[in-house]
């Protein structure tokens, strides 16, 4: 990994522009400044297969220092400051770093340019595996899962961005959405800048006005993010702040056709789809965004299967560090946990999640119905259903007179029985990960639900 990094910090000249927020960081700025982070964490002891938790918020620091603890040779272990001391400290317990990296002052909402940074020497132990990235399953249909990825995965995966037709170039401004501390945009976003030249833009927040903003001021070339990203776009679209865009794709959780549609009506040009999941990476890409249903061909590289309705990805190990799991792993092919389909012209079509087919007095439901049903009430924003026995749907609202049975009638009209939910929860927003994905698992929604709805908050209905 260190000389991977070396590569990527040297491949441009000093001038190219590699980030912008209020102001703007050149190649030759970013060499400067990882150099200085190094000098830093090698000086608490850092170095060569040290593992280190990083927890700091969206900021150039934060890409700074991954770098440097990269061009030391250390695991780094991504973890998302949003969480709480608590939560955080269930990730140390799984990973046990040596070292944690964190903000040494307060921490500021949205996106900062710099933060003093501060490393902590904790009891841990080295690295015992050549993976050089840590990072965790989403958590939203349960507890998370220890993630790895080696240096040659993580070359693959820059590799795939670069030769994937349609993605950014060389000189051209990506506004990139996605936090970095996950996987997207880490290397979708960070590495794969790095490599071809291009120019990464931040927003202060996921705010239509804030990400618009930053878009005129930039004129940037294209936008990626979650689809809760451009749902928010179309709110209160403004189609010139967008005008230099040739392109947006999203990628996290499947985007709905509706909100597609209602950006490509808003801005003029469609929104594409990246699949992909932490354990592999990105898996396909279609940046145009004119193939939906499908989610495109499988990228280059990557070798794919659809095994009995499931989508399958060959893997030569486990990416599994807390214990190998049979039921996602084995006999070097990973189970991503979708059902999918090939198209005739080698496009891979998802069916919903393995985990969205329920079973309800005999009769096969498939919980993405029932969450597009709803979603398709003009008043409804967001929707989950969860099962497995009984359908239980949790929905988000901005209107304040929006009812459950108002909602249960609208289903009446368009589900058959056995496929209506037995309940209906509305909210004014539903709780997510800190990835940005809404949460599935019936605990933290209904617990959710219970204190908005005893403390008054939230609009619970």
């Amino acid at each position: 990994m260190r000389a991977f990094i070396t590569d990527l910090l040297h491949r441009h000249d000093d001038s190219t522009p590699i980030f912008s927020f209020a102001t703007t960081v050149t190649h030759g700025l970013l060499r400067a400044d990882v150099d200085a982070h190094a000098r830093r964490f090698a000086a608490v002891g850092i170095g060569e297969a040290s593992t280190v938790a990083v927890q700091v918020p969206p900021s150039f620091s934060h890409l700074e220092a991954v770098l440097a603890l990269w061009s030391l040779g250390a695991q780094v272990i991504s973890i998302d400051h949003r969480l709480t001391s608590s939560e955080a400290h269930v990730l140390h317990s799984l990973t046990r770093p040596e070292f944690l990296v964190h903000p040494s002052g307060e921490v500021a909402t949205g996106f900062r340019e710099r933060y003093g940074l501060v490393a902590s020497r904790v009891d841990g132990t080295p690295a015992v595996t050549p993976h050089r990235l840590v990072q965790f399953s989403s958590g939203s249909t349960g507890r998370p899962k220890v993630i790895g990825r080696g240096t040659s995965s993580l070359i693959d995966e820059v590799a795939r961005f670069e030769a994937s037709d349609g993605m950014v170039r060389a000189g051209e401004r990506l506004l990139l959405l996605n936090s970095p501390a996950h996987s997207f945009g880490l290397v979708g976003g960070l590495l794969h800048a790095l490599a071809v030249g291009a120019h990464l833009v931040f927003s202060a927040s996921p705010a239509a006005s804030d990400v618009l903003h930053q878009a005129r001021a930039f004129e940037v070339d294209f936008v990626t993010g979650l689809p809760f990203h451009f749902d928010l776009l179309t709110s209160t679209p403004d189609r010139s702040a967008l005008s230099t865009a040739r392109g947006a794709f999203a990628g996290g959780e499947l985007m709905p056709q509706e909100v597609a549609s209602r950006f490509a009506a808003a801005y003029g040009f469609p929104v594409g789809e990246c699949f992909g999941t932490t354990e592999t990476g990105a898996l396909t890409m279609a940046v145009g965004g004119t193939i939906r249903p499908s989610v495109g061909s499988p990228m280059p590289g990557v070798t794919m299967r659809v095994r009995n309705g499931l989508v399958e990805v060959a893997l030569p190990e486990t990416p599994y560090l807390s214990g190998n799991d049979p039921a996602r792993y084995s006999g070097g092919w990973f189970r991503t946990g979708d059902r999918g389909e090939f198209t005739p012209a080698g496009e891979l079509r998802l069916l919903g999640r393995a985990d969205s087919l329920v079973v309800v007095r005999g009769n096969k439901v498939d919980l993405t119905e029932v969450e597009s049903v709803l979603r398709g009430h003009p008043q409804v924003t967001e929707a989950v259903a969860v099962g497995p026995s009984e359908i239980r749907a949790y929905v988000g609202t901005t209107s304040p007179t929006l009812t459950a049975q108002a909602l249960s009638e609208w289903c009446t009209e368009r589900l058959a029985e056995f496929k209506l939910p037995q309940h209906i929860h509305v909210m004014d927003t539903l709780p997510r990960t800190p990835t940005g994905k809404i949460i599935r698992n019936m605990e933290p929604l209904h617990a959710s639900y219970l204190q908005a709805h005893l403390t008054g908050k939230n609009g619970a209905k």
